[in-house]
This record gives structure tokens, C-alpha cells and sequence, in this order.
């Protein structure tokens, strides 16, 4: 697990020096800065729609106030947290940014765990339209389980209508939580017509979280779009998605010889349309004078250094601040 501070990097010097008695009062003071800033965790970091062996399912866990805070849930979510040492009920509240599988695909997973292990009730789950219908779905799937139980006669069952509550935004709606002010808008992941019905039924969102010591913007899923950017107006983080598209399309391609051709061709201008290149990041990140990005949601070329600093190269010809391709588990 790497641990990065991307607006303070002089404290990697700080760190390599031995500790002697007069650095308390400053590791104190960076320890109570980093509560009020939040800690920001990428947990899974491979894009949909391929599952991958070394990087788990989009997935983000945000620290604040000393409440945990998901932000989407892709499938693996409960493992990553337990190699963080926190269990699915210290969860207080999850965010999804849009209901495609591998940003949900966890949730079923948290969900009855939290079953299993007398989780305070009532999970807050905040996300776009349709979030209700997708969690409705999720509970009346643990209803035979939690019926069966543990098999013992007489034993209490567990009430899965107990054990959400859900919470659905729409482009412009802001909440609070755990000191923090989210304001949510309406990206470019999806290509509706605006009159339509499809439109009116369902948004891709994007988040920001304003903390009482910084910003944090996750574009969730996105095209190029200049809402986000107006989102992430002066953020310190930029926490972006980005595609290689091109050798996303060929993996897909490989792994899926049988695909119809028209299902080729739509997921191709989906992918093409409704994400982001890494040219696109470097000039959201411009255009929105943010701090500093980490890339996650990454599909690409995953064979060495030299083609990661490829990717960068291709956004520091637009952004000129620090960027990172992170990994599972980092923290920021």
C-alpha cells in the first residue's frame, strides 16, 4: 500500500529522517491536519467491463471525521476494506456514482455481511436515479437467506428492509455528511436525448467533496464534459477516470471472438464517447486549475513503468501539476 501526499511532497524528506523527540509535535500536528483533510483510498482501480488480476473493481473509500464513507462499490469491495483492517460495519454511508455492474457489483456483498455480523442498521446509500429500484433489488435477493438463517429453530431473522436507506440525487443536489459538503452533477457517461425518457430515468454522476481542510472531485464515469470541470473548479484532487481506448476495445475484442457485431461496435463509440482519454484528464485538470489528479478507473497497457509514464507524458502535455496512476489501496 503506498501512501502519497501530493500538495505537501517535501514530507517524504521528513519521513526518511530518524525520529528524535523534537518531530512529535510536528507528527502530531500533520496527524490532526490529515483528520480535517480526509484520507481518500483507492481501493479497486480497474475499469469495467473486464475483471483483472491485479487490480479489483472501481471502488473508493473516503475517511472523514472518522466516518467511512464509500464512493461506488465495485465487486471485491468488502476484501479491500478487510486488508485495511475495517469491516463492512464501520461503513456509514456509500455513494454510487451510476448503477453500471462494476461500480455495484460489491454492494450485495456489504450488504449481507452487514447482515451476517448485527451492522448498525439503516446504511445510508446515496446515489443517482434508479439507485432505489437497484437496492430494492439487492434486498428481495437476501430475502431466502435470511429466512434460512443459520438453520437454528426459533432463531430471529434478520429484516432486510432494516438494512438501508436510500438516498437518490440528481444533477445540482447537495447534501452534508461527516463534515463534509457534497455537491453532485450530471457527467457525460451517458448520451440520452434530453427530452427523452431514458434521460429522465437516469444520470452518470460526478462528486465533489468539500472537507473542511480540502476539495476532492471523482469524476466517477465521464466523457469530456465542461459540468465536471465547473464541478471541479479549484479542487485540490482531481481523482479522474481514464481509458486507453484503443487497447481496451482489442482486449475486449480478444477475450469476446464471439461477439455480435453490433454489440462491438456500440461498445466501442461507448467507450470512445463516455470516458476519457489521457489527453482529455490533462485538460480537464487545466481547465479546472485543480491541485493535483490521481487516475483510477484505469484500463490500459499494464506492462511496465515505460508505458505508464507514456500516459502521463500524454496529460502533463496539458496539466502541469503532480499526476498519479494509482494502484489498488493507495491513499492520498
Amino acid at each position: 500500500m503506498r501512501k502519497f501526499n501530493l500538495m505537501l511532497v517535501s514530507a517524504l524528506a521528513f519521513a526518511s529522517q530518524p525520529l528524535q523527540a523534537e518531530h512529535h509535535e510536528e507528527q502530531e500536528a500533520a496527524q490532526t491536519a490529515e483528520l480535517e483533510q480526509g484520507r481518500w483510498v483507492t481501493l479497486g482501480t480497474r475499469a469495467g467491463p473486464l475483471a483483472s488480476p491485479t487490480r479489483s473493481q472501481p471502488a473508493n473509500l473516503l475517511v472523514a471525521d472518522g466516518q467511512n464513507i464509500l464512493v461506488d462499490v465495485g465487486d471485491g469491495t468488502a476484501g479491500q476494506l478487510a486488508k485495511l483492517g475495517i469491516p463492512t460495519a464501520a461503513i456509514e454511508a456509500v455513494f454510487i456514482s451510476h448503477l453500471h455492474w462494476d461500480h455495484t457489483g460489491g454492494l450485495a456483498a456489504i450488504l449481507g455481511l452487514r447482515a451476517q455480523t448485527n451492522a448498525p442498521p439503516r446504511l445510508k446509500i446515496y446515489g443517482p436515479p434508479g439507485t432505489g429500484e437497484m437496492v430494492a433489488g439487492l434486498l428481495a435477493s437476501m430475502v431466502p437467506g435470511a429466512t434460512a438463517g443459520y438453520g437454528v429453530p426459533g432463531a430471529i431473522n434478520v429484516d432486510v428492509n432494516e438494512l438501508t436507506q436510500v438516498v437518490e440525487l440528481r444533477d445540482g443536489d447537495s447534501l452534508e455528511i461527516a463534515g463534509v459538503t457534497v455537491t453532485v452533477r450530471n457527467n457525460t457517461h451517458y448520451s440520452f436525448a434530453p427530452d427523452s425518457e431514458l434521460a429522465k430515468r437516469f444520470e452518470s454522476l460526478s462528486l465533489r467533496f468539500d472537507l473542511p481542510g480540502r476539495s476532492i472531485v471523482y469524476t466517477g464515469d465521464t466523457g469530456p464534459s465542461p459540468v465536471v470541470e465547473e464541478l471541479a473548479q479549484g479542487a485540490d484532487l482531481l481523482v479522474a477516470e481514464m481509458m486507453d481506448v484503443p487497447d481496451t476495445i482489442a482486449t475486449i475484442r480478444r477475450n469476446n471472438p464471439n461477439m455480435p457485431t453490433a454489440v462491438a461496435t456500440g461498445m466501442e463509440r461507448h467507450l470512445s464517447d463516455h470516458h476519457l482519454l489521457p489527453v482529455d484528464v490533462g485538460k480537464m485538470a487545466s481547465r479546472a486549475n485543480v491541485g493535483a489528479v490521481v487516475v483510477t478507473h484505469f484500463a490500459g497497457r499494464e506492462r511496465g513503468d515505460p508505458v505508464h509514464l507514456d500516459y502521463l507524458r500524454q496529460i502533463a502535455e496539458q496539466f502541469d501539476g503532480p499526476v498519479v496512476i494509482a494502484n489498488d489501496l493507495d491513499t492520498f
